[in-house]
């Protein structure tokens, strides 16, 4: 038996061989990365609302409070914060675990600081002047196990145990009396109320 191929190969140089293995290591580490960060975006809109804050809490710039309010400041404000008395000026966006959007302030809105559900509340009170902040409310927290509906259309906004997730901008704060009064004055002496409920808390 011959031991010449009828079809000679030439052997293949070690710098070939080391390029071929780092395009196939390169090539597995690409699908690796893949497969992790799209499954884990499932996995985590798939978790209960629990589970989800539990992995939330360890992510970096993360806060829970004793209640179980999370947050994360976005850009630290200066200055004081607002109390049960004040009534903020904010800018917010009030969205579902999926992303979907509630609610969404148009322009600077009044709301007052005591007016909100307790989450909210809780997290204008550890705000200052400027924060931006992002703020993951738990139903209890929240609305709890009452669904919230479009008042015009009755179709469900928030379903029932919502994990709410709000951005807020707190622009500026006074004292609740001081609005009331420049309310009444810009209604011509007509009674003011004290601000906007919390999106969708009418």
């Amino acid at each position: 038996m011959s031991n010449v191929t009828a079809v000679p190969i030439p052997p293949t140089k070690r710098s070939y061989l080391a390029w071929i293995w780092i395009g196939v290591v390169a090539a597995v580490a690409g699908a690796v990365a893949l497969a992790w960060f799209g499954t884990a975006e499932v996995v985590e809109k798939r978790m209960t609302g629990a589970a989800f804050l539990a992995a939330n809490k360890g992510k970096s710039g993360v806060v829970e409070t004793a209640s179980g309010l999370q947050y994360q400041v976005l850009e630290e404000g200066k200055g004081a914060s607002p109390t049960d008395n004040d009534v903020a000026l904010v800018n917010y966006k009030g969205m579902l675990r999926d992303g979907t959007v509630f609610d969404q302030s148009r322009q600077p809105t009044p709301l007052p600081v005591a007016g909100m559900i307790p989450g909210f509340t809780e997290a204008l009170k550890l705000m200052k002047k400027g924060g931006k902040y992002r703020v993951w409310i738990k139903p209890e927290l929240g609305y709890g196990s009452e669904a919230k509906t479009n008042p015009q259309t009755g179709q469900v906004v928030i379903p029932a145990d919502s994990l709410l997730i709000f951005d807020v901008d707190l622009i500026e704060f006074i004292p609740r009396a001081v609005y009331e009064q420049m309310m009444q004055q810009q209604m011509g002496g007509a009674p003011g109320g004290a601000g906007t409920p919390p999106p969708q808390g009418r």
